[in-house]
């Protein structure tokens, strides 16, 4: 994204938060950015494709940084996950995302609902797989129940503590709390073999971007395999084989990081000769779309 771009969210975003969504006009936008119409209309389609592409920006950044908590850590350390989902909501609660979800949410536009629906349905995605890291897959079948109650839960707590406590709530204390909660949950359901939700559904509900993904691994394996195969005479061979197999075991975790993907790639073409850049260069497009594909973009 260009800087003129991001320049135009980021006053927006400001705009957004003073005025609300609905109360800002795109000449409001124009004013306050210091852009013509034509420039505006460059970059967005419409007030909705902004705050969207303003909400893309917020995740991309949230769990890009969210996922650096991992490195060098247990996933299974359910310390980590109360870690992670502290700081992402300390940093929606920062830039007052929450208030601009409900606005949009509240509102008649149905492309914006749908889009916010769809960013919540991620959201239980991702700890829907969290849980998995920490419970294990024998506790699958009823992980996705556990992912929706605990961010009603979570929900809940926050909303109700915050009331009591004010500027002195502890988000930390919140999630920790909601999260011991679901230790026996899950260990309750798995031993009564009670299940509202399959995990199942997550496809039926993201369907074209779980199909997409997996199509998208598959390719991306393909790849990964011949270039191990069309190096075995490269002077860095073992060091790029060690890259290759580490990509391609982070792409089958549940929660591929990105920003580790992405430094192992900058590797990759810092030391690939030009024999395999057009190798090289369709693994990483295909990287590239895989990760806008499990954004939704």
């Amino acid at each position: 994204m260009n800087d003129r771009k991001q320049h135009v969210i980021n006053m927006s975003h400001k705009l957004f938060v003073e005025k609300g969504f609905q109360a800002t006009s795109i000449q409001d936008i124009l004013e306050y950015s210091g852009i013509s119409k034509g420039t505006f209309y460059n970059y967005f389609s419409s007030k909705n494709e902004l705050i969207m592409a303003l909400f893309r920006t917020f995740y991309k950044k949230m769990e890009k940084e969210r996922n650096e908590l991992l490195i060098g850590e247990d996933p299974s350390d359910i310390e980590i996950f109360v870690k992670q989902f502290e700081f992402q909501l300390n940093t929606n609660k920062k830039n007052k995302v929450f208030t601009l979800y409900e606005e949009v949410l509240f509102s008649t536009d149905e492309e914006l609902k749908a889009f916010i629906k769809r960013g919540q349905i991620r959201t239980i995605q991702w700890v829907y797989r969290r849980f998995q890291d920490i419970f294990g897959k024998d506790k699958e079948p009823y992980l996705l129940d556990c992912a929706i109650m605990f961010l009603g839960i979570l929900h809940q707590n926050m909303k109700y503590y915050t009331m009591e406590h004010q500027s002195n709530t502890s988000t930390y204390q919140v999630v920790r709390y909601s999260v011991k909660r679901m230790e026996k949950m899950v260990q309750e359901l798995a031993q009564s073999n009670e299940q509202l939700n399959k995990p199942e559904l997550l496809n039926k509900w993201l369907p074209s971007i779980e199909l997409e993904g997996t199509n998208l691994q598959a390719q991306i394996s393909e790849v990964i395999t011949a270039l191990r195969i069309s190096i075995i005479n490269h002077e860095e061979k073992e060091r790029n084989l060690e890259l290759l197999h580490f990509l391609q075991e982070e792409l089958t975790h549940n929660s591929p990081r990105e920003f580790l993907i992405e430094s192992v790639i900058d590797s990759l073409k810092n030391t690939l000769s030009s024999v395999h850049q057009e190798q090289f260069a369709s693994l990483d497009r295909l990287v590239s779309k895989y990760f806008n594909c499990e954004k939704g973009n």
